[in-house]
């Protein structure tokens, strides 16, 4: 199929086909019906295979889609070095980090983190706005069925009621995103007062994704916010220890990366960040 309005269509009945339970249900005449709709069903499928054909399609259409979004490549996100004109200075953490704001599937970059649950099958309620749930759709229904393997074999190893713990990231392929690889991240859940053991986890996430990119070759990385959100990490501290912590392990591995990217959706984190990198 050549045109993306047919693998639209062609997707939205093998998708409704696919879940018995919406086997009957109309498929909308407008195409922004037809979108959410696709959308809604990838979201709430279960992990599983699907017909060579059917896939081929799917990662036909999602790769338009990346193109239609706009792949936003590393020479288009300044370093903060670059952000403030500076550019006889090539010392520092400001030569190698950047904040950028957008979406964060739209990067190309060696790896992207995913603000995971504990499950590490990405969210299931349909067309919500997290970045789990962004970052599955736009990859595939691969990305689901490659974490759902894994997440087996860690319960073959560790048990059936095995969840995945904070702090413990996990690597997978990007599939159908411009980036290559996409680190899952279990952040705190903030359920009160901040504790000092939920800002140690956090420091924890951001240095265990940087040491998995080192032992794999990543040169980088955009992180999103992890544990702000729906997990009620406070914004202004989160994006403290996450610079803080990136700083640190830069000088701790020099040359291990080539780029450390905090990628921000919200005005507010903007800020925040902005405001933090000052320093550089």
């Amino acid at each position: 199929m050549e045109k993306q309005e047919d693998r639209l269509d062609y997707l939205v009945r093998v998708f409704r086909d696919d879940l018995e339970r919406y086997s009957g249900i109309d498929i909308p005449t407008d195409k922004d019906g037809k979108v959410t709709m696709l959308r809604s069903l990838m979201n709430v499928r279960m992990p599983g295979e699907l017909a060579q054909e059917a896939l081929k399609i799917q990662d036909e259409y999602l790769k338009e889609r990346a193109r239609e979004k706009g792949v936003v490549e590393l020479a288009d996100i300044p370093t903060v070095r670059d952000a403030k004109g500076n550019e006889e200075n090539n010392e520092g953490c400001g030569v190698l980090i950047s904040v950028w704001q957008g979406d964060i599937t739209r990067i190309a970059c060696d790896a992207i983190v995913n603000a995971a649950n504990s499950q590490m099958l990405g969210c299931f309620v349909p067309m919500h706005t997290c970045i789990d749930n962004c970052i599955h759709t736009y990859a595939g229904i691969e990305l689901r069925f490659e974490c759902n393997q894994k997440m087996n074999e860690l319960r073959k190893r560790y048990g059936s009621d095995y969840e995945q713990p904070t702090s413990i990231p996990m690597l997978t392929d990007a599939y159908n995103l411009p980036a290559k690889k996409v680190i899952h991240v279990v952040g705190p859940i903030v359920y009160g007062r901040l504790t000092a053991k939920e800002e140690d986890e956090l420091r924890d996430c951001y240095s265990n994704v940087l040491d998995m990119c080192e032992e794999n070759g990543l040169r980088s990385v955009a992180f999103c916010c992890i544990s702000t959100g729906v997990f009620h990490f406070p914004n202004d501290r989160a994006a403290a220890i996450a610079v803080d912590t990136v700083e640190r392990w830069i000088v701790e591995h020099e040359g291990s990366m080539d780029r450390v990217i905090f990628n921000v959706f919200k005005d507010e984190d903007k800020y925040l960040y902005d405001k933090i990198l000052e320093k550089f």
